[in-house]
């Protein structure tokens, strides 16, 4: 299995393919079907939101066994999210998890409605994506980003990602031991539904950030 770095760097060179419209043609051929039949092995490990405009795949330009992805609205992290992580940690050992939110989240956009105008009308399923989100965004109504909606929506997104991220590191003993004795790097990242550009900005290994680089 390939280590985290190599991990991030993999998927940074299939983003850039895809911005620039020059995909590789990822592997789904029948031939790579039939080797998958035997087992998988995803190299990395991705949480992100269910939207129709962000499938990891896709944007990061890979195959069928690249990736091993978790969907769900605003890219929320319960129960099932994380024992989906832990179980494809330790089964396939990937040493990379990505948090990917992305730009105009509708379940951001939701929860910051709902707060600044309780309505009492949602579902108890959709509410409780909600309550997951709103940790995040209430802080931020505390500031003066509750004057700039446009703001609020995008400093939100990151919030909710940082907070994602940081319930894997930090919410599960399997993950915290596979963090401190394998090399698991759980880190967040951003998908500009503007640019299709995917950037990492928090976790961010020491190799990733342009001030450490030689």
């Amino acid at each position: 299995m390939i280590s985290a770095q190599k991990a991030i760097e993999r998927l940074i060179d299939g983003n850039r393919r895809f911005v620039s419209d020059a995909g590789s043609g990822a592997l789904t051929n029948r031939a790579r079907r039939s080797e998958l039949t035997a087992g998988q092995e995803p190299f990395a490990i991705i949480l992100g939101c269910s939207d129709a405009r962000v499938p990891a795949e896709i944007v990061f330009d890979q195959g069928l066994g690249d990736l091993f992805v978790i969907r769900v609205a605003g890219n929320i992290v319960a129960s099932s999210q994380v024992g989906s992580v832990e179980f494809a940690a330790a089964r396939f050992g990937p040493r990379l998890v990505v948090v990917l939110g992305h730009s105009q989240c509708g379940a951001i956009l939701a929860t910051v409605e709902e707060l600044q105008r309780p309505t009492g009308s949602q579902s108890r399923n959709l509410r409780s994506i909600v309550d997951r989100v709103r940790p995040s965004v209430e802080a931020l109504l505390a500031t003066e980003l509750r004057r700039d909606q446009a703001a609020l929506i995008r400093e939100a997104v990151r919030a909710n990602i940082r907070a994602s991220a940081d319930h894997l590191r930090h919410g599960s003993e399997v993950l915290e031991q596979l963090i401190q004795n394998d090399g698991l790097v759980v880190v967040g990242a951003e998908y500009s539904l503007q640019t299709g550009i995917v950037e990492f900005f928090d976790g961010v290994p020491p190799f990733l950030r342009p001030e450490d680089r030689t």
